[in-house]
């Protein structure tokens, strides 16, 4: 039977089954991709590892490697291992399974809240009400009603004007479309999830590709795969608020690109920085 769930409510997927203390098991779903929506992964190894966590210790980092690509027709299990309990910190390490291997590898920590100094590089975000609702068309130029796109979790807007930090910046506000509760590990989970919405597209757009209008390169003649993602959370958000998320392409080379994301909320504060490299390999044809 196949565990491939198509639902409208971005809390399913990010629910998992404990199977025993420290192993638990996640649903799938076909995003119309080759292989499971690596956000999916993300957000289902951080709730992982954060269920084994008992005091009020929320996640300030995650670094995570993908191996193999994912069957969204099985289930994920992911196994924690509770690397350090210290005073202030925890530390954990996930694998995700499939199929007997692992898909997937997670370092993430934790850490007690505290007080301390208070700095951040000044933010410029664009005019909110400029912001226009992408079509069905952008969001989505190839889809199928019948698939349930990562990105129809989130109302998604853009400004028709570059990015005023970086005219080569794939940016664009974006919140959930669903209320989600106030307990604050949600929001870390789904804005993981959604990190991986763009991030790597955004290497692709200093040589002419686009990934919300049709006037840019078909990405059909490329091989795309995420090889590694990082994220740090850096203050409180709600993620069914408002949120622009900036990603800049840092380079290219190698068949693999680099990019850097950062994370704003309505008031200019930055909430969370990404970093991810992947494939971006020419295919032969």
């Amino acid at each position: 039977m196949s565990d491939n769930v198509n639902v409208r409510d971005i809390r399913t997927i990010l629910t998992l089954e404990r199977v025993e203390k420290n192993i638990f098991r996640g649903p799938s779903q076909d995003i119309g991709t080759p292989q499971v929506y690596g956000g999916q992964v993300l957000g289902q190894a951080i709730a992982a590892a954060q269920l084994t966590v008992e005091e009020d210790r929320p996640v300030h980092s995650a670094h995570a490697y993908f191996l193999r690509k994912g069957d969204f027709n099985a289930p994920i299990v992911y196994e924690v291992d509770r690397s350090r309990e210290g005073r202030t910190f925890t530390a954990r390490r996930v694998v995700a399974i499939q199929h007997g291997k692992p898909i997937f590898t997670l370092a993430a920590s934790f850490q007690a809240p505290e007080e301390g100094y208070e700095y951040q590089a000044p933010q410029v975000l664009p005019d909110f009400g400029a912001a226009l609702p992408l079509s069905e068309k952008e969001r989505d130029p190839s889809r199928k009603d019948s698939i349930v796109r990562p990105i129809n979790y989130f109302d998604v807007r853009v400004n028709p004007e570059p990015d005023p930090e970086d005219p080569n910046a794939l940016a664009f506000w974006v919140k959930t479309r669903q209320a989600l509760p106030d307990a604050a590990d949600i929001h870390r989970e789904v804005l993981a999830y959604v990190s991986d919405y763009g991030l790597l597209f955004s290497a692709l757009v200093p040589h002419g590709y686009s990934m919300i209008s049709s006037k840019g390169r078909s990405i059909s003649e490329l091989a795309l795969a995420s090889i590694d993602h990082a994220i740090w959370f850096h203050r409180p958000f709600r993620v069914d608020e408002w949120l622009y998320y900036r990603c800049v392409p840092i380079s290219t080379a190698g068949s693999r690109g680099l990019a850097r994301g950062s994370v704003i909320d309505g008031q200019g504060r930055l909430v969370a920085t990404t970093i991810q490299e992947g494939l971006m390999r020419k295919v032969s044809g």
